[in-house]
C-alpha cells in the first residue's frame, strides 16, 4: 500500500516538471547508466524533481539575483569556493540550481557536504541522489580529476550555522580545500552570497541538543529550519589561480587569506548594492 502511494506521488511530481529543468537535466544523460544513475550516485529523476521546487523557489521565493556568472569556466573543472550561511544549506541548493538553469551549457557541480550527514537515515540516501557527496578530500579529487567541479564551504558547519551575532562574519578558513586547488591544478571562483544569513535567524546554536540528535548544532530560530522570504544575490568573483608547492604551509595560508579576502571583498560589495532584506 505504502508503495502504491510513493508510486502515485511520483508520478503526479513527474507530471509536473518543467520544460525548462527536464531539457536541462537530459543534458546529462550521457553521464549515467540506462537507469539514470551517474557512477557518483545522482539520479537524473532525483535530480529533476528537486530541481522543479528548488528553482522555483530561486525565481519567486528567494528572488535570487547572480552576477558574475560570466566568470564561470564551462569547459574545466573548478573550485566554487564562499561564505556559508542559512542553517540548512539553501545557499548551496540556490547555487547549485542557478549554475544548473543559468548556464550554458548547464554546469552540474558537486557540492561537497559535512560528513555528519552520512549518519542521518534520510539525508544519507537523498545526499548522493541530488549529486552531493560526503567532503573527503579523496572525493574532492576524485571528482576534479574527473573533469566535475566542485562547491566547498570552507568555514564548515561554523559557517552554516552562524547567529544573527555573527551576520556577514567569516568564520576560519581550513586549508585543506587550497591543497587540492593546487595539487590538481583547478582554478578557484570565490563568490559572496547575500541573503541567506537572514533567511533562517538564529539565537543559539544548542550545541547541547545537536549532540543529542547526532547534528553539531541545532538552531534556535523563530521558524524552526523553515526559510523566511528574504531576497538574496550571490556574486562570483574572477578566476583565481595558484602555482605555489602544495606542501609549503606558510604558501598555501597566503593563498587562502587572499581567497578569503575576495569573499570578504564580494559580500561587501553584495551587501553595499543590497536595497531591501525582503
Amino acid at each position: 500500500m505504502l508503495s502504491k502511494i510513493m508510486r502515485s506521488v511520483s508520478d503526479f511530481w513527474d507530471s509536473k516538471i518543467p520544460e525548462d529543468v527536464d531539457e536541462k537535466i537530459n543534458t546529462f544523460k550521457d553521464k549515467c547508466n540506462d537507469w539514470g544513475y551517474s557512477d557518483w550516485g545522482y539520479s537524473l529523476d532525483w535530480l529533476k524533481r528537486e530541481t522543479a521546487v528548488s528553482n522555483l523557489l530561486r525565481k519567486k521565493y528567494f528572488r535570487l539575483d547572480e552576477i558574475g556568472l560570466e566568470n564561470i569556466p564551462t569547459d574545466k573543472p573548478f573550485m566554487l569556493i564562499g561564505n556559508h550561511s542559512g542553517q540548512m544549506a539553501y545557499d548551496g541548493m540556490l547555487i547549485c540550481t542557478s549554475l544548473l538553469m543559468e548556464m550554458d551549457p548547464p554546469i552540474f557541480i558537486h557540492a561537497m557536504v559535512g560528513s555528519f550527514f552520512a549518519s542521518s537515515p534520510v539525508y544519507s540516501i537523498l545526499m548522493p541522489r541530488l549529486g552531493q557527496i560526503s567532503g573527503t578530500p579523496e572525493n574532492c579529487v576524485k571528482l576534479l580529476e574527473e573533469g566535475h567541479p566542485v562547491l566547498i564551504f570552507p568555514e564548515g558547519e561554523k559557517g552554516g550555522g552562524k547567529t544573527i551575532f555573527d551576520r556577514y562574519k567569516l568564520m576560519n578558513f581550513g586549508m585543506g580545500f587550497m591543497q587540492i586547488a593546487l595539487q590538481c591544478k583547478v582554478p578557484i571562483i570565490p563568490f559572496g552570497f547575500i541573503g541567506g544569513e537572514e533567511m533562517v535567524p538564529s539565537f543559539s546554536r544548542m550545541e547541547a541538543v545537536g549532540k543529542m540528535v547526532g547534528m553539531p548544532y541545532v538552531p534556535l530560530a523563530p521558524a524552526g529550519p523553515l526559510p523566511l522570504p528574504t531576497k538574496c544575490s550571490v556574486y562570483f568573483g574572477k578566476p583565481l589561480v595558484f602555482d605555489t608547492d602544495p606542501l609549503d604551509d606558510d604558501g598555501v595560508k597566503a593563498n587562502v587569506d587572499k581567497v578569503k579576502l575576495e569573499i570578504r571583498q564580494l559580500i561587501d560589495e553584495g551587501l553595499e548594492n543590497r536595497t531591501s532584506i525582503f
